[in-house]
């Protein structure tokens, strides 16, 4: 990671709760001897746009877990009703400039994958807020709920997100959708793109977003991002090539400690540089 006095500062934060409805403790969840959440922070902390990396949490054992591997933790409330209001919280009183929310139910995450959605508000400073889109690759991926969708303008900024196949295949339907490796309109060439959970936002816009009330739209989807979509936001999606493999099933680990297994240990990284509070 690379820091510069004049360059706005860049800081990874991953919410991680120790309570999940279908797999519970997933994020101290053993893989290959570490934490879960231990992996994601090495691989976040090989992305070269951050000048640091911390994990929010309510919980003292996943609290104790990153003190244990060195790495940052901060100590929120419980009572937050998203990770994007956990985040909020730890902006207030901190010195950054820029936010990346990285899932901590990721351990495959792409450390390029983070430097691809942060280069947007580096180079625009009109761009508030931007996250990652995937092309869909087949028909069981186009129509899962769990795969959200999300389909753009002409200058890549998200028209709307669901859990719904968008966008509609009305002509010449999704029977015939298929493009070499991409799900597509056979008629237009239109793709479907999956949309990947890494948001990056400005501190003020992240504080402005944790202070609106869910939307309808939000509530009805269950995705956090609409409410921003919903109150005037633009979200940038950045296209970029990346399967996204989150757990969230004991299948899902299971699949990602086979696919870790097989893979070449990643070097351990220094502890990222921590996020340090403002001072009067």
């Amino acid at each position: 990671m690379r820091e510069s006095r004049s360059a706005p500062r860049v800081v990874g934060m991953i919410p991680a709760r120790y309570g999940s409805t279908r797999l519970p403790g997933k994020v101290l969840a053993d893989i290959g001897g570490k934490p879960m959440v231990q992996h994601v922070y090495e691989r976040a902390s090989r992305a070269r746009l951050l000048q640091g990396v911390l994990v929010a949490t309510d919980d003292a054992r996943v609290a104790e877990a990153v003190e244990n591997f060195e790495g940052t933790v901060v100590m929120t409330s419980a009572g937050h009703r998203s990770g994007t209001d956990r985040l909020a919280e730890v902006v207030r009183g901190r010195r950054c400039d820029i936010v990346v929310n990285i899932q901590g139910d990721e351990p495959l995450i792409d450390p390029e994958a983070i430097d691809a959605a942060v280069e947007p508000l580096l180079q625009d400073p009109n761009i508030h807020m931007s996250t990652l889109r995937t092309p869909v690759r087949d028909r069981a991926e186009y129509e899962d709920p769990a795969a959200v969708q999300v389909v753009v303008d002409q200058e890549g900024f998200a028209l709307y997100f669901s859990r719904a196949p968008i966008p509609y295949f009305r002509i010449d339907g999704p029977e015939r959708a298929q493009k070499g490796e991409v799900f597509a309109h056979p008629v237009s060439g239109l793709a479907a793109y999956r949309h990947i959970g890494l948001y990056v936002y400005r501190r003020e816009t992240l504080l402005w977003l944790s202070d609106l009330e869910p939307t309808p739209l939000e509530l009805t989807e269950g995705l956090e991002q609409l409410r921003a979509l919903a109150n005037g936001c633009r979200i940038k999606v950045v296209e970029y090539e990346y399967a996204p493999m989150g757990v969230d099933t004991p299948e899902q680990l299971e699949r990602v400690r086979r696919l870790m297994e097989n893979q070449h240990s990643i070097p351990s990284q220094s502890p990222a540089s921590a996020v340090q509070e403002d001072t009067p």
